[in-house]
């Protein structure tokens, strides 16, 4: 296994600027003092991936009335993430990390087990960064269904 980084409770979120669904530029910098939910996904518009993004959707009122922001971040590019949000009805920022540099940054980049085999790929991951921008959960290698619920019931939204 290539060594990874693995971000715990109370350590320093990465800062990072990356282009959204409509090609806005957004950086961790701008929700000092809010709380955010940071979420690694594989690839836009495949089944796994539309189940958590939808999940992430359907949670965002009790979520920001929490007051956590929600952000999701792919290796996509720009224009498939604005086709999965028109497509999806996801009015969160889709962030687009072509080179995964913030992937690698968090952790949620690197070998996993696939069906048996060891492959480099994106690990399906979740921060929860705190006002003061550390890291409150790291949740790492999730399962894309059941995994909003888990996270609400973990931050008790």
């Amino acid at each position: 296994m290539t060594d990874r980084v693995v971000l715990e409770p109370d350590q320093e979120a990465p800062d990072f600027t990356l282009l959204d669904q409509d090609g806005n530029t957004r950086a961790l910098a701008q929700y000092q003092g809010k709380r955010v939910i940071l979420f690694f996904y594989p690839e836009a518009m495949t089944p796994g991936c539309t189940t958590e993004a939808c999940d992430f959707r359907d949670s965002t009122l009790p979520l920001e009335a929490a007051g956590y922001h929600v952000l999701g971040v792919s290796r996509d590019s720009v224009e498939k993430l604005r086709r999965f949000a028109d497509r999806d009805a996801l009015e969160y920022p889709l962030l687009s990390d072509p080179d995964a540099a913030v992937h690698r940054a968090y952790g949620a980049f690197g070998e996993k087990n696939n069906y048996g085999r060891i492959v480099e790929g994106v690990i399906r991951s979740t921060f929860v960064i705190d006002e003061q921008g550390r890291i409150a959960h790291a949740l790492t290698n999730v399962k894309a269904t059941g995994h909003v619920a888990r996270l609400r019931k973990l931050l008790d939204v």
